[in-house]
């Protein structure tokens, strides 16, 4: 006999603001906790030190958490000049301290036009990137370091929001609008690197991440306000539907008979489908059935689906 899953049926996308401090996971096990769900996973790490958007997905939610992982981004971060550290931000020990005082304003805004645009990064020791199974993080913190390739990332958006001067280690804030896989932490080394004081991060927020932004996201402080309270309704209220996790993809729509091949798994034909990549898939009644990809012969096969009726 299967075991019975402990927890409630609960589908959708929460969008949480990550407190500072703790881990992305540790974030996803206390909401899933308040939920008391079946099953959460979360769309993307957040560093301990960082806050903001971490979009939370539920039940049939999950399926697409892994499409929302190619959605852009957009940051707020703090830069410290002079300071080099282990981890590139603020929870490092520091490596390197010189004095910076001498760097300007305008030093800063004339540094950060290098990196606007297609840009190179290596990916940081401190980081979830895997080698061979393995975690970055975890191997540097057995002082191990391997060779990272470099990766191609895209910078839309760099803007100097204000600077400092902080006596020997100015600071200043940014704003980031970023591809997926950019690395904040590495950019704000090759800033100071660039100025050739070094810098390392110590304050980093998330203020967008696909479509959704700070201001439409909840604290963990006010979902235990509503479960203390046994406002469960107003809880379940806070869920997005779970197509919401990829509105970044084309929408097609499809007739009936076509849907029901779509669920069993079949490659129909749709009239002014877009000609490649991935698209949602939707009923002409309105219906959401999944993720479907563009084939060659311009038919729409089904990647991922969600259950009928939450079967």
């Amino acid at each position: 006999m299967a075991r019975r899953k402990k927890g409630r049926l609960v589908d959708g996308l929460l969008l949480l603001n990550k407190p500072k401090g703790g881990s992305s996971n540790g974030a996803l096990q206390t909401v899933k906790r308040l939920y008391f769900a079946q099953k959460a996973g979360h769309t993307g790490n957040l560093d301990p030190m960082a806050t903001g958007v971490l979009p939370i997905c539920f039940g049939e939610a999950t399926k697409f958490s892994q499409y929302h992982l190619d959605a852009d981004k957009a940051y707020t971060a703090t830069l410290r000049f002079g300071e080099v550290t282990e981890t590139g931000d603020v929870e490092g020990s520091i490596l390197q301290s010189v004095d910076a005082s001498a760097v300007t304003e305008a030093d800063v805004a004339l540094a950060i036009e290098s990196f606007r645009g297609e840009i190179t990064q290596v990916p940081p020791m401190y980081s979830a990137l895997k080698v061979n199974g393995q975690p970055l993080y975890k191997l540097a913190r057995q002082g191990i370091e391997v060779e990272r390739k470099e990766r191609q990332v895209t910078i839309y958006e760099l803007t100097l929001l204000a600077f400092r001067e902080n006596g020997a280690h100015p600071e200043a804030d940014i704003s980031v609008r970023c591809s997926k896989g950019t690395y904040i932490r590495t950019l704000a080394e090759d800033i100071g690197t660039m100025l050739n004081v070094g810098a390392h991060l110590i304050a980093l927020e998330r203020t967008q991440a696909g479509p959704f932004h700070l201001q439409d996201c909840i604290n963990i402080e006010d979902l235990e306000s509503l479960k203390e309270n046994e406002d469960f309704e107003a809880m379940d209220n806070l869920l997005l539907p779970a197509e919401q996790a990829v509105n970044h993809f084309p929408l097609v729509e499809v007739e009936e008979t076509a849907g029901y091949y779509i669920r069993l798994g079949q490659a129909v034909l749709v009239p002014k489908a877009p000609t490649e990549g991935l698209v949602r898939i939707r009923t002409e009644q309105g219906e959401f059935l999944g993720i479907g990809k563009i084939l060659d012969d311009g038919r729409v096969t089904p990647r991922r689906l969600i259950a009928s009726d939450g079967q």
